[in-house]
């Protein structure tokens, strides 16, 4: 039988090697077609990305600071309430104040009532920032009453309350004649919905503030039906209402009552004209007028004159013979007083 030769594995190798060259062909072919396939989606994809980047400039736009929007409009004249509100409340949660206190005039037990009350009120605030501050430096219990549009209100209604004062607002009404009496003033030929935008910027100007009082408004405060949406918003704010009396025509006080709003009026001007001696002479009317009624409220303004007979007027005791008060409680004073004279 003749011999078998032997099988050699040459075949086999050769074999092998062309199943593993098939299959790392196909391998790479599969590669080629998946990057082929995959290369119009990635081409197509920054356009979802492009208009995600579109989305989110507008995010951001919609997002820019209350301030910087403020100022923008400030310049173009177009001030949004709305913005400078927040911009203030942000501010005020900063620096761990209150927006306003929630001040109802009331009588604590702390007031001495054995004595006449006086509360003085100084208005016209913030266009003078040294005269400002020369006000700060008063007693505590001067009630200190702050223009809305002036640069520097902000930062110095901040300081009058870290030094004890309660501060207000003094909101621009107009007047009769031909007096402006500033940005953002309440005007009797405006809507309702433009009186309460105008208020709440003026508000919102003043960091906390615990009532208003007007700026000028002969007219304004005369006027009922544009005085109704501003006691209506003091209302829903729980903030008073103390009456300049401008005009003896004013609807002020029997108004805001009306609608649950704390009011009192002015009963003395201590400096129609710019004399330390006109002054002292009103600060000897208002001690008379709290003897008399039992409580008094004076306005002055934040002029040399007034200042310097103010700290005169103080440092000669005036504590001693009169309840020094807060405007506040010299309304709920008043008020309880004409309560009580009308049972």
């Amino acid at each position: 039988m003749p011999k078998r030769k032997p099988i050699r594995g040459g075949g086999g190798k050769r074999s092998g090697g062309f199943v593993l060259t098939f299959l790392t062909g196909l391998a790479v072919g599969g590669l080629i077609t998946f990057v082929l396939l995959r290369a119009p989606q990635e081409s197509q994809a920054p356009a979802p990305a492009s208009r995600s980047v579109a989305a989110q400039t507008k995010d951001t736009s919609d997002r820019a600071p209350a301030r910087a929007k403020a100022v923008v409009a400030r310049q173009a004249s177009l001030v949004r309430p709305s913005a400078i509100r927040r911009t203030h409340a942000r501010s005020l949660l900063s620096q761990g104040e209150a927006r306003h206190p929630d001040v109802r005039p009331t009588v604590s037990s702390n007031d001495d009532l054995s004595k006449p009350a006086i509360a003085i009120v100084i208005d016209d605030l913030g266009n003078d920032a040294q005269a400002t501050r020369v006000a700060i430096a008063l007693p505590s219990t001067v009630t200190l009453s702050f223009l809305p549009y002036p640069d520097s209100t902000p930062e110095l209604a901040r300081e009058a309350v870290r030094a004890g004062h309660q501060v207000l607002v003094h909101v621009p009404m107009e007047p009769e004649g031909g007096d402006d009496p500033g940005p953002m003033a309440l005007r009797t030929d405006l809507t309702a919905p433009e009186i309460v935008r105008r208020l709440d910027w003026d508000l919102a100007r003043v960091p906390g503030f615990s009532g208003i009082n007007n700026h000028m408004g002969s007219k304004f405060t005369a006027d009922v039906g544009a005085l109704t949406p501003v006691v209506e918003e003091l209302s829903r704010r729980h903030v008073f209402f103390f009456d300049s009396r401008t005009t003896a025509g004013s609807q002020v006080v029997e108004l805001a009552r009306r609608f649950g709003v704390a009011s009192a009026a002015r009963d003395v001007f201590l400096d129609d004209a710019d004399s330390q001696t006109t002054v002292n002479g009103q600060l000897d009317l208002l001690a008379r007028r709290a003897s008399e009624d039992g409580t008094a409220i004076a306005i002055g303004h934040p002029h040399p004159e007034t200042l310097a007979a103010l700290k005169a007027w103080f440092g000669a005791n005036a504590s001693e013979k009169f309840a020094l008060v807060p405007v506040s409680v010299a309304i709920a004073l008043k008020s309880r007083r004409q309560t009580a004279n009308s049972g």
